[in-house]
């Protein structure tokens, strides 16, 4: 068809002229026959014209047809010499697109024998036979240009890590040294006179409890702070590098940095902006058991906080998985925060259970890649610090230099791979969407050079 870019599916009409196999349309010969001459007897069409025939002599001059007939389902053309002038019987048609498939007790009803006679539609030598499906997508990086599945998505940020180590492993290890020193120095020397004891302590006054819950609620944010940091300078770097693997260019840790400097404070303030819609609508679902518990609601006010809590954290991770793609629209599109979101949010319409699982999924496989490199050198941590690890838990955090420095090493190798996994994960995925919706691979097949192959799925005009 002269509107599908690629190939066209099996059974679809030809564009220009009279459809092939139209009823009560027979075949012209190649060269018809003359005035003063008849015309070739034509071959019987099927079995069941074959039976009514067997046993009766042709007529008509110039006739070649032997008076004995084999039996039925046995009849072959005659091969004798063709008088002169005489139209050779045409050859047998093979299988394929192209040609027209033999006729059968269906003719006539439905074109090319019908869908349950031979020739027709799945029977052998008919339609099918010679289509072999859509061609390769093209690859000219880490993932084929055409829409994804989950395991390509996991591979294609597994083989962006290993076909660009020295860049993906040094932007990585370059931010996990920074954001591990920087909590570990804070963990030493400011967070170091913080203590949780009071909160395993039944006989802890509510002032102490107090206390003890802020200084937790206090070394729990430094922390989180400084990570989020380093992953946003992280997740900015290696936006840029997956994107360039996707059309198989190699990138250098300062083209990156060039390319999303000028987006890097944007990023800072699309995840805070996030981080306070998450808070705002677990608090918006907090507030009616708050009131009705200083209202002296009792255990009325007590389920309406859980049932309000619940429900907010439903909403709000709605929210977190629909402006998932945010990060990736802002870096790569050079969009503006609010552009961004809502970019994310048409790319996730109608795909929000889809992405969500494939980020779960891709989350899970990071938390169980770090905690199986980070588990080892806390235990040695606790090793050479002198105490057992449950000695560790019972002292209410309070750490020795030891134990952070070691059990820092054991970050930095954890987040140095970790990062590229959910950031590629991300961009990919983002990538993923705009191929459904907007048919980018048109466009990234152009931009890697490889016009000439196919996509492998039509899709509508990028932007329409």
């Amino acid at each position: 068809m002269k509107d599908t870019p690629g190939w066209a599916s099996p059974g679809s009409a030809p564009s220009d002229g009279q459809e092939p196999g139209a009823s009560g349309s027979p075949a012209e010969p190649a060269t018809p026959p003359g005035p003063a001459e008849p015309a070739a007897p034509s071959e019987p069409s099927g079995p069941s014209d074959q039976a009514g025939q067997t046993g009766q002599e042709p007529q008509g001059p110039g006739s070649k047809w032997s008076k004995e007939q084999p039996p039925p389902a046995q009849w072959s053309a005659p091969s004798g010499p063709q008088a002169p002038g005489q139209t050779p019987p045409p050859p047998p048609p093979g299988p394929g697109w192209g040609s027209r498939p033999p006729a059968g007790p269906g003719a006539g009803q439905g074109g090319y024998g019908g869908y349950g006679g031979p020739g027709g539609h799945g029977a052998p030598g008919g339609w099918g036979s010679g289509w072999g499906g859509p061609p390769p997508a093209a690859k000219p990086g880490v993932i084929p240009l055409r829409p994804l599945g989950v395991g390509e998505i996991l591979d294609g940020a597994v083989s962006t890590m290993r076909t660009y180590w020295r860049t993906v492993l040094g932007i990585s290890l370059t931010v996990a040294v920074v954001t591990q020193v920087v909590v570990v120095l804070l963990q030493g020397l400011v967070l170091d006179n913080t203590s949780t004891e009071a909160l395993q302590d039944p006989s802890a006054t509510l002032d102490e409890l107090t206390e003890a819950m802020g200084d937790a609620l206090l070394s729990s944010s430094a922390v989180f702070l400084v990570s989020l940091i380093g992953t946003v300078v992280a997740t900015a770097l290696l936006t840029t590098v997956t994107s360039r693997a996707v059309l198989g260019k190699s990138v250098t840790t300062g083209e990156a940095w060039r390319d999303a400097r000028p987006q890097v404070a944007r990023l800072f303030g699309l995840i805070f902006l996030l981080i306070l819609i998450g808070i705002g609508v677990v608090l918006a679902g907090a507030v009616p058991g708050i009131i009705a518990a200083a209202a002296g609601g009792g255990d009325a006010a007590a389920t309406l906080l859980v049932l309000g809590m619940a429900g907010a954290l439903v909403v709000a991770l709605w929210l977190m998985v629909r402006f998932s793609l945010a990060s990736p629209a802002l870096m790569l599109e050079k969009q503006g925060i609010r552009k961004a979101l809502v970019r994310s949010a048409k790319l996730v319409r109608g795909s929000w259970w889809r992405v969500f699982g494939i980020q779960l999924l891709a989350a899970i496989i990071a938390a169980i890649i770090a905690e199986i490199i980070v588990l080892p050198f806390t235990f040695l941590a606790a090793a050479l610090s002198g105490q057992s690890f449950t000695g560790l838990l019972d002292n209410g955090g309070d750490v020795g230099w030891t134990f952070l420095v070691v059990s820092g090493v054991g970050a930095v190798i954890g987040s140095m791979i970790t990062f590229p996994i959910t950031a590629g994960v991300t961009v990919l995925l983002y990538i993923d969407q705009r191929i459904r919706r907007e048919a980018l691979d048109l466009e990234l097949t152009r931009a890697a050079g490889a016009q000439d192959q196919g996509t492998g799925t039509p899709g509508p005009t990028p932007g329409g």
